[in-house]
């Protein structure tokens, strides 16, 4: 996320990287301590950001109550989901050992009940995609108070990575029946995107919007129903999403990145490159970094594009030291950008420990890379098994058929990768475009 039901292969670069929490509520260090009987915790890849000002200062609160109240287990749970937002706001995963420090400090202060502290470090290992840990935290979490939402949420979270998706959609439907907020209809939301109910993930994501409570939330809101519709194809309806959502929160920016997409598609690659660059200026995230060394890439901007993919090259390294698995990530990336062996190391690395479908896409991928097509189209039908309506799916089927003498099968996939969206990747949309064309005079010539 994930970010919810990302269609192109930059997307997989950052979507189990945005994680953020609701804080708990911070007194001045003088102040008698009044925790509330149950700290409202929210953990997924759906989640909206955190404005980096209030995070500072909550952060800087925490830090300085707990100079004062040294034995404060809730407030160190506390802190360190702040800064496992600060991680998600900056771009930045060095914090994730440092909240990797806090909460285990959380723990040793009370092992016994400290559900706070427990889905805390469920939130830090779906951030750094260790998600068979994060099952484990929201089961543990679950245990210790079964009606806690937030512990559905993060359980759901990493069944979904998992790949065990009738148990992460249960897991997402008893939090929204015990919790129906924002966090809860998100996860709805891509659980309808997923099994290829785009009407349904958008009509749930309304109702996420409507539950929204800040700005940050309405904007984020808004951000993923441009995404909706961009997948489907709807320019122009994801382009006034995104400006919205603009309008809503002027700082959250990926919606910024949105309209940069929106005018690659409209055919402006100039205004899109700048738009982009402010994008990666002021928020580097992996996935807008990709997005704008694959336009430099297209529009013959080599030297440039060179550059944003060593960018790129440093964030993986960057997040690999401070405990992110970014395999699934490297496997993309790699097979587009002339490293298939690396590719294949990757993808097989991530394969062994979760049998998801984007992973399924992946492997698929990075075996087309290596020529192993037979294998790769077995795969890739593992990966359109759930329904996922994905055009970048269905583009590396029609690829992978194409390589395998399927003539008819390649058309039919490009076909509907193309009727699915056909701006679905700034490196592959035009290429599928072409195949496309390639293929149909042989139709007309053979008669099939």
């Amino acid at each position: 996320m994930r970010t919810i039901g990302k269609a192109a292969a930059a997307a997989a670069m950052v979507v189990a990287l945005l994680v953020a929490g609701a804080l708990a509520f911070v007194r001045s260090p003088g102040e008698t301590p009044q925790v509330p009987a149950r700290t409202a915790i929210t953990s997924t890849l759906l989640v909206p950001a955190v404005a980096a000002g209030s995070l500072d200062g909550t952060i800087a609160s925490l830090q300085d109550r707990l100079k004062a109240l040294p034995q404060d287990w809730r407030g160190y749970a506390s802190l360190g989901l702040a800064y496992v937002a600060q991680a998600r706001v900056t771009g930045d995963p060095s914090w994730y050992p440092k909240a990797e420090g806090v909460l285990a400090r959380s723990i040793r202060l009370n092992g016994d009940g400290n559900v706070e502290g427990t889905l805390g470090l469920g939130v830090l290992d779906l951030a750094r995609h260790d998600f068979s840990s994060a099952l484990q935290q929201g089961r543990h979490a679950s245990s210790l108070d079964p009606y806690s939402a937030d512990a559905y949420g993060v359980m759901g979270d990493a069944l979904v990575e998992l790949g065990r998706y009738d148990r992460a959609f249960d897991a997402f439907q008893t939090m929204v029946d015990t919790r129906p907020d924002l966090a809860s209809y998100a996860r709805v939301a891509y659980a309808r995107e997923l099994v290829g109910d785009v009407r349904g993930a958008e009509r749930a994501m309304r109702m996420a919007f409507d539950a929204a409570g800040t700005p940050s939330d309405s904007a984020w809101s808004v951000y993923q129903l441009g995404e909706l519709a961009f997948g489907s194809g709807h320019v122009a309806s994801a382009r006034e999403w995104y400006r919205r959502g603009l309008g809503l929160d002027p700082s959250y920016v990926p919606n910024l990145a949105g309209l940069a997409k929106v005018a690659w598609a409209s055919g402006d690659d100039e205004l899109a490159i700048a738009r982009y660059t402010d994008v990666v200026a002021r928020y580097p995230s992996a996935e807008f970094v990709v997005a704008l060394a694959d336009l430099y890439r297209v529009t013959g901007q080599a030297d440039l594009a060179d550059q944003q993919e060593a960018v790129v090259d440093a964030m993986h390294r960057l997040a690999t030291a401070n405990g992110v698995n970014v395999d699934l990530e490297l496997a993309l990336f790699d097979a587009d950008h002339g490293d298939p062996a690396g590719a294949l190391t990757a993808a097989r690395a991530e394969w062994a420990r979760r049998q998801s479908v984007h992973v399924a896409d992946a492997y698929a991928w990075a075996l087309y890379a290596n020529g192993r097509y037979a294998r790769a189209a077995s795969l890739e039908d593992r990966a359109l098994a759930l329904g996922t309506r994905s055009a970048l799916f269905l583009y590396h089927a029609g690829m992978i058929r194409l390589e395998l003498g399927d003539e008819a099968g390649a058309r039919r996939y490009l076909s509907r990768a193309l009727a699915t969206n056909p701006n679905f990747s700034i490196l592959h949309a035009a290429d599928a475009a072409r195949v496309l064309s390639d293929l149909r005079p042989a139709t007309l010539e053979t008669g099939r």
